[in-house]
């Protein structure tokens, strides 16, 4: 979901998209709407956190005129991890608006993979990118040191990734790839198709096969996930005990968004990227996707893709090409998100020109994840004048929208 954050103009100029003037200056912004208001016990107070049923609404306001520093439009994780930000960070009040509880749109869709494998060292969102993953790690680290399970709080889970590839062009790409993450400063491995069917028993590995691998990727639970780009679809399948996963799964196809075209009834009239991803969440579902396809604001089940999201996931797993879709209709959920995105591929961070106090952060892509705390941080950062820890000179809005 797409966030706007707003605040009472001040009369301190920007420079390089940073308000220069102190937080205490922040004028507060009457809100008169009848939209909701969603607020939480934690949002009220310095400790948010984002784990599953913690910060669902305690109420819905029907809000007529209330007061607050700092207003965002969009519940998403975006939205919620900005909300974080500023009351962790100041003394601001915060109102999150949504015309739907918190996460029920395209941050419930996802997956719930944050994995560093299938980025790009150098990348305009490498940065951004790593930065995120680092206050992921240390937003784990902080739960478990509060003696409370980041496995239950946030379905924090260090399962390591696997890009996959098939062929002998997919293998000269992984092997850069790993050199790429190893100059980087991560731990990556290149696996041969002996390896990593060591790693996944249950995998069909040919003799072109291959991998890199991150033994360190995390993962979240999949309600916490955001997913922003086209419609895309995940079929997830509950308690599924005949198929074993060690660690996350991804085709190489995967980070070019290659477009297939499908075997079936599928007539779209428009590009449909089908590309295999497998996740054994923290509940033990077995998660598989995932699609792509720009469908407007259509978010309705499409079964012909569901059934095609399948035959791929058997393509890589022999266990799955031996079981009919249909014995599992009383125990599968379809997740299907809305995923706004940029045509450069970069999301949109910061002060809209000509709207004072307006800020934008999305078009995050299939990556919001990933980049939502790091884009949280550079948000907040940006609002009350903070020396920045991520260049956002590439996510700036002016001749992007």
């Amino acid at each position: 979901m797409a966030s706007t954050l707003t605040f009472r103009p001040n009369p301190n100029p920007c420079t390089n998209g940073v308000v220069s003037s102190p937080r205490r200056q922040l004028g507060s912004f009457a809100f008169e709407s009848t939209t909701s208001l969603f607020r939480s016990k934690l949002l009220a107070g310095k400790s948010f956190s984002l784990s599953t049923g913690i910060n669902r609404p305690e109420a819905v306001i029907s809000a007529s005129s209330r007061a607050f520093d700092v207003v965002i439009v969009g519940a998403g994780i975006i939205g919620l991890t900005i909300a974080r930000q500023f009351l962790i960070g100041s003394d601001l009040s915060v109102a999150v608006v949504d015309k739907a509880v918190p996460c029920s749109g395209a941050t419930g869709a996802g997956q719930g993979y944050i994995w560093k494998v299938h980025k790009t060292p150098g990348s305009d969102k490498w940065e951004l990118a790593m930065r995120s993953h680092e206050l992921w790690k240390m937003l784990a680290d902080s739960i478990h040191d509060q003696g409370l399970n980041p496995l239950e709080v946030l379905g924090w889970k260090k399962t390591g990734s696997l890009l996959i590839g098939r062929t002998p062009g997919d293998s000269d790409l992984l092997k850069r790839r790993v050199q790429q993450l190893s100059e980087a400063g991560l731990q990556a491995e290149y696996l041969s198709g002996h390896d990593l069917l060591q790693e996944e028993p249950a995998l069909m590995v040919g003799e072109d096969s291959s991998a890199a691998f991150l033994p360190d990727d995390c993962q979240l639970d999949a309600q916490r996930t955001v997913a922003f780009i086209e419609k895309g679809h995940l079929l997830v399948l509950e308690n599924f005990n005949a198929l074993q996963l060690n660690h996350g799964l991804m085709e190489a196809g995967y980070v070019n968004h290659q477009t297939i075209s499908a075997s079936g009834p599928l007539d779209h009239g428009q590009a449909l990227s089908v590309s295999m991803t497998a996740t054994m969440d923290a509940m033990g579902n077995l998660v598989l996707g995932s699609s792509r396809q720009f469908s407007g604001f259509n978010s309705e089940v499409d079964e012909p893709i569901i059934t095609h999201i399948w035959k791929r996931a058997g393509e890589f797993f022999p266990t799955l090409k031996e079981l009919p879709l249909s014995d599992f209709i009383k125990s599968r959920k379809v997740r299907v998100g809305l995923r706004p995105y940029m045509p450069d591929g970069r999301p949109v961070i910061g002060p809209v020109p000509g709207l004072s106090n307006v800020f934008l952060a999305t078009g995050h892509e299939g990556e919001g994840l990933s980049l939502a705390l790091g884009t949280a941080e550079m948000v907040a950062d940006m609002v009350l004048g903070n020396p920045g820890k991520v260049d956002n000179a590439p996510f700036a809005v002016p001749g992007r929208c």
